[in-house]
């Protein structure tokens, strides 16, 4: 099962709503305590989440495949990385990132961007 850690740009309604669909999954989100501080950058986000074994949920396209990519090339990993589109709504985001928790190996997605 993956456990994901929002960025701060995802509204918390997203982990309720994980949450109710999923039991067992572990949902943060930056700025709480536990994870990556608001002002985090993303390379520190994706270290954070290499270190706890967390995939991020973010809706950023555009720096996100860079920063990934940066990551990568120093040698490390991330669980993976999901692209929401937030006009498509917190009900079928959350419907789709329980299945992918649910439903796949943990090294599934890893070093991947997936577009929700």
């Amino acid at each position: 099962m993956l456990d994901y850690i929002l960025d701060e740009h995802i509204p918390i309604a997203y982990r309720n709503a994980i949450l109710r669909i999923v039991d067992g999954i572990e949902v943060l989100r930056v700025g709480e305590v536990g994870a990556p501080k608001l002002s985090a950058s993303d390379p520190q986000i994706l270290i954070w989440c290499e270190e706890n074994g967390f995939a991020l949920v973010t809706n950023n396209r555009k720096s996100m495949p860079e920063h990934l990519e940066q990551h990568v090339a120093s040698g490390r990993h991330v669980a993976g990385i999901f692209v929401v589109d937030l006009e498509d709504g917190v009900g079928a985001n959350a419907d789709a990132l329980a299945t992918y928790s649910a439903a796949s190996h943990p090294a599934e997605f890893q070093d991947q961007i997936v577009y929700v």
